[in-house]
């Protein structure tokens, strides 16, 4: 039986590739562990997405990427097969109030990881998670964004990612690390946090039917637009890369249909048929915003077969359901 860790389980992707993985394994060549900061019970907030039957397939450990010490715990006692690393400082307007634990987190947490990884469990396939956000605001007429793109990002958020990435490239071809960057563009779906958008709007619509808020929807840059895929097609990508990569490449995964943040935040106005209010609330949008993001995901979808296959509308609903059932009266 191989050993599988997700790093940052009890995240946003995190549940979601672990019921992939599961769903995925009938026979249970796999032993799915997930990697938890602290043992409080956090490990239990990924039960609004996850089945019983997975959950009881999964085995956690505790660890902190900040922490050397308590990973080497993790990493000397069990050999890992695969890493999906996913841990992270995820949210970009929180790396410009704390651009050094954002840093930490995200750059010298990975090398620590890696380095751990290359003495204990040399063999092992890691995934890194790094981002679109690498690449920063690219030019209309240089989109869509291929993997060759120039790295230059805009934020504290993109630069820790960008510092990641190119330390997981550079050990795989100087030192043979066997591990590949996905760089996913942008995804939502259940137990995305309403600090990010689309999620956020659909947590305020929510609120306002139930009668918790003014029918008044406070958004960011509206303007903004972007190939918005669901999680879930997101990580069945990451899964299927993993039987595929080649050491040391990054390949993006994205969607194909563009939108404006203001016509997706439109299209849940109309599935809950609220009468609201749009006003900005400038601690929503970012000291430098990214207008454009179209990704082009050929080198992923050649190598794997890999297309995004849930509809918008979809993800959208299943997100203002979520919300239903998380927001009590």
């Amino acid at each position: 039986m191989k050993n599988v860790l997700i790093t940052g389980i009890t995240g946003f992707a995190g549940a979601h590739l672990a019921n992939y993985l599961a769903e995925h394994d009938p026979e249970h060549q796999f032993r799915i562990w997930g990697l938890v900061r602290a043992s409080n019970g956090r490990e239990n907030d990924i039960r609004d997405v996850v089945t019983d039957k997975v959950y009881g397939r999964l085995n956690f450990v505790y660890g902190n990427l900040d922490d050397r010490e308590s990973l080497v715990r993790v990493f000397r006692t069990r050999e890992f097969h695969q890493v999906y690393h996913l841990a992270a400082q995820s949210h970009p307007p929180t790396s410009f109030e704390d651009p050094q634990g954002t840093f930490v987190t995200n750059a010298v947490g990975t090398v620590g990881l890696v380095e751990l990884l290359m003495k204990y469990s040399p063999k092992c396939r890691m995934m890194n998670c790094s981002t679109s956000e690498v690449y920063g605001a690219v030019a209309e007429d240089e989109q869509p964004i291929t993997e060759e793109c120039p790295i230059a990002p805009v934020n504290p958020y993109g630069v820790s990612k960008a510092a990641a990435d190119l330390y997981v490239g550079e050990r795989a071809r100087s030192k043979g690390l066997r591990a590949f960057n996905t760089r996913a563009f942008s995804h939502t779906g259940t137990r995305r946090g309403f600090t990010f958008s689309i999620s956020g709007d659909a947590y305020q619509l929510m609120r306002i039917k139930k009668g918790l808020q003014e029918p008044v929807v406070k958004v960011g840059t509206l303007s903004s637009r972007r190939v918005v895929m669901d999680v879930r097609d997101c990580v069945r990508g990451y899964a299927m890369l993993m039987d595929k990569f080649t050491p040391g490449e990054a390949y993006n995964v994205g969607g194909d249909e563009l939108y404006s943040m203001g016509e997706l935040l439109d299209m849940m106005i109309e599935m809950t048929g609220l009468d609201v209010e749009k006003v900005v609330n400038q601690a929503f949008v970012r000291p430098i915003d990214i207008p454009l993001q179209i990704p082009d995901s050929t080198k992923c979808r050649t190598l794997t077969g890999w297309q995004p296959r849930i509809p918008i509308r979809q993800t959208l609903a299943g997100l203002l359901d979520y919300w239903d059932e998380k927001i009590k009266e």
